[in-house]
């Protein structure tokens, strides 16, 4: 069974979404990948989520792609001695190192390293920020600070510092426990939390060990303002719209999520665009107008991937959920000014073989009667530039490794096909003749558009496009009118 849309869902697995029947039922209304939450249940339990997913992947006979999403270093409160207490406007309040229960005038905060950076005028956000504070004085071990937006401050609640580049580990012990039991889980991509700079993502890689692509999420201000360094270092980016939209205007958000799906797109690499986008389906089996327009807003911007979240992992229409957001999928990449948005938005350059390749072959697509655009790929590589020039035609990505199947349901357009390894261009355009008419995209009497390498079982090495007729049969005669 195939979705021959060409943005990729990504759908979080939870409480409401970890029977097989349910699993089962989101990668058939349109999930291409499902995210497994570390920051929730234990990793037994995160595995007998993997398990189901494979198993449901044979099944339909297409790979699915898993990403497990680290919780990163998060910042919480202590705890109270009288339960929760209300904060006003210009009341003064400390964070300090004592660790017993706080109480309306102080808290336990059990971050040294945080306490160390804060500096005065720095601003301090309580409960996704709901409460704000503005630092006044810097103590031995405390912080004195003043309450600007006042609300109710209570145990172990989250606190953002939008202004402060924190001397935190990358990865906690938490963290580094899940990523080595998501890796050898097989995880195909690991996700990244609360990234300040590329050093983060690059100690990550070093403990992956190639073992799976990393997903930056983008939810720090540091991290948008030195994004290009972040981007180099990384697989994929994700666009976490939640905790961003905490330490950061949130009339920013809309360039900055426009900015970095460019900034993506130029470089091939691929990004999600993910948090709050059919949040009242957490508990409606109908979504807000406005919910509706911010998919569609992502689409339109050429996002690779766009994601659920609770609707998905707590809700209580997961399915309906991921069938709303196939449907506006299609409704939009059906529409005719998309494909002129998307054609305006292409402007990367081309600076070597692979992409000089991958891009004549889409405007050939453009130019002549081809059905598909075919491309083989051990790395992946051949496939990822072929996703960026999002061509008008299908791509189907062929591959003998699984893995590497799987790790490309992340990116647009692709359709991903695990094939045996050939040796022979001939049988490389026989190969992708078949799957192109299992696939449903063409007939006997179409053609499509192959690239590949020369030498065979070599990354690295596109230099070939050739636009062949679909047909075994004239495969073989080498037909004129069929340019092999």
């Amino acid at each position: 069974m195939r979705d021959f849309k060409n943005v990729k869902i990504l759908a979080t697995l939870g409480p409401s979404s970890e029977d097989r029947g349910t699993i089962r039922a989101l990668a058939e209304a349109g999930a291409d990948v499902f995210r497994l939450n570390m920051s929730h249940g234990d990793q037994d339990g995160q595995r007998a989520k993997y398990e189901l997913i494979r198993e449901i992947e044979q099944e339909l006979g297409r790979p699915i792609g898993v990403l497990a999403d680290l919780q990163g270093p998060k910042i919480r409160l202590g705890t109270f001695a009288d339960g929760p207490h209300e904060l006003s406007e210009g009341d003064r309040f400390r964070f300090d190192s004592d660790d017993t229960p706080g109480d309306a005038t102080r808290v336990y905060l059990p971050h040294p390293e945080v306490l160390g950076a804060l500096e005065k005028d720095a601003t301090i956000l309580i409960n996704d920020g709901k409460v704000r504070l503005t630092v006044l004085e810097k103590h031995d071990g405390a912080v004195d600070a003043v309450v600007k937006v006042g609300g109710e401050i209570s145990d172990r609640k989250g606190m953002n510092l939008p202004d402060v580049v924190l001397p935190l580990a990358a990865l906690s012990e938490k963290d580094r426990s899940d990523l080595e039991f998501a890796c050898e889980l097989g995880a195909d991509w690991i996700a990244l939390s609360f990234v300040q700079r590329a050093a983060d993502i690059e100690e990550a890689q070093e403990l992956i060990k190639g073992r799976a692509l990393v997903m930056t999420k983008v939810e720090k201000p540091s991290a948008v303002m030195d994004f290009q360094p972040i981007l180099d270092a990384s697989d994929g980016i994700m666009v976490a719209r939640g905790d961003l939209g905490v330490e950061m205007e949130l009339s920013d958000l809309p360039a900055i999520q426009k900015r970095l799906i460019r900034d993506c797109r130029d470089v091939g690499k691929p990004v999600v665009v993910a948090t709050q986008m059919l949040e009242s389906m957490i508990h409606s089996p109908v979504p807000t107008r406005a919910e509706i327009s911010d998919v569609a807003g992502a689409i339109y911007d050429g996002a690779d991937a766009v994601m659920l979240s609770a609707e998905s992992a707590a809700g209580d229409y997961p399915v309906e959920a991921v069938s709303t957001m196939n449907r506006v999928a299609r409704k939009v990449e059906d529409d005719p000014e998309y494909r002129k948005m998307i054609d305006a938005s292409r402007h990367h350059t081309r600076n070597s073989i692979a992409t000089a390749i991958t891009s004549a072959a889409r405007e050939v697509a453009d130019a002549v009667d081809v059905k598909a655009i075919c491309c083989f790929t051990h790395s992946g590589a051949t496939a990822r530039l072929a996703s960026r020039e999002r061509p008008s035609v299908p791509i189907v990505a062929l591959t003998p490794f699984r893995k590497t199947a799987r790790q490309m349901t992340m990116h647009w357009g692709l359709h991903c096909v695990v094939s045996e390894s050939v040796e022979r261009f001939k049988m490389a355009v026989i190969s992708a003749a078949r799957a192109t008419k299992a696939l449903g995209f063409a007939g006997d009497d179409d053609r499509i558009a192959v690239t590949a390498g020369v030498p065979f079982n070599k990354p690295g090495t596109t230099n070939i496009l050739r636009i062949a007729p679909v047909d075994e049969q004239a495969i073989y005669e080498g037909e004129p009118s069929g340019g092999y």
